[in-house]
């Protein structure tokens, strides 16, 4: 079931149905992608809509922002609850695990992912590393080249949006993977770079204060969470002022 949010259609599953679904893609034996949109997106696509696009035709568009879950209730249509990306991530791995499949990791600064992958196998040891490369590149075919003669399973494309969604897009058939995740910044956390805020901090909504906490940059960042908020409460009083004409 969908539940689309200024534009963009997410589907309104709970983590454990979220990773059941992953599952099932990770065992068909054709590309799948997977976008965990946040705040960020929602705005982005109303000046790219070829961005929109790509993200209303993934085979999964997870909640990654508490921004996103308070949008959907202002708009009267709640998701089941947030999903962040790193950990649908996380259970993709677990599952990769367990068929001893094939993982490769893209993006980030040089070194990071590296970090990030053997960091990884030390919680899963049945995961094979098949290759990893750094988010600076120019030429997206060499990379691609590289990706396809690892033959992974499973693909982490951390190249912050909207560039890895359109990478996912444009290449992603052609890399071998039966499933691709864009992942922003997810790479650092797996690295140990990037602490997650404390689970009670999570529970509460509240990851994106203390992410600002840890992080005071990010505030301009931040300050697009209202600015979403404001543009669903616009989206819901249009909706009533037409059916009220109707």
């Amino acid at each position: 079931m969908k539940t689309e949010i200024l534009g963009v259609q997410f589907d309104n599953l709970t983590r454990q149905e979220a990773a059941q679904r992953g599952a099932q893609l990770l065992a068909e034996d054709q590309f799948h992608y997977v976008v965990t949109p946040n705040p960020e997106f929602l705005l982005a696509c109303e000046k790219d809509p070829v961005f929109r696009d790509i993200l209303n035709k993934a085979d999964l568009v997870l909640p990654d922002g508490i921004g996103v879950v308070y949008s959907a209730k202002i708009l009267g249509t709640p998701l089941k609850e947030r999903v962040p990306g790193v950990e649908f991530a996380e259970d993709m791995l677990a599952c990769l695990n367990e068929m001893g499949g094939r993982l490769y990791l893209l993006g980030a600064k040089p070194g990071v992912a590296e970090q990030a992958g053997a960091n990884i196998l030390e919680r899963y040891p049945n995961i094979v590393l098949c290759g990893t490369r750094d988010g600076y590149f120019r030429d997206e075919q060499d990379v691609l080249l590289q990706v396809a003669a690892a033959r992974p399973d499973l693909l982490f494309v951390c190249l912050g949006a909207p560039k890895q969604e359109k990478w996912m897009a444009r290449w992603g058939a052609h890399t071998g993977a039966k499933l691709a995740i864009g992942l922003g910044g997810c790479l650092d956390v797996f690295a140990g770079n990037v602490e997650r805020a404390p689970e009670s901090w999570q529970k509460l909504g509240l990851e994106w204060a203390y992410r600002l906490k840890k992080e005071p940059r990010r505030i301009g960042r931040m300050a697009k969470l209202p600015l979403v908020l404001v543009k669903a409460a616009g989206a819901r009083a249009r909706g009533k002022k037409q059916g009220g004409e109707g």
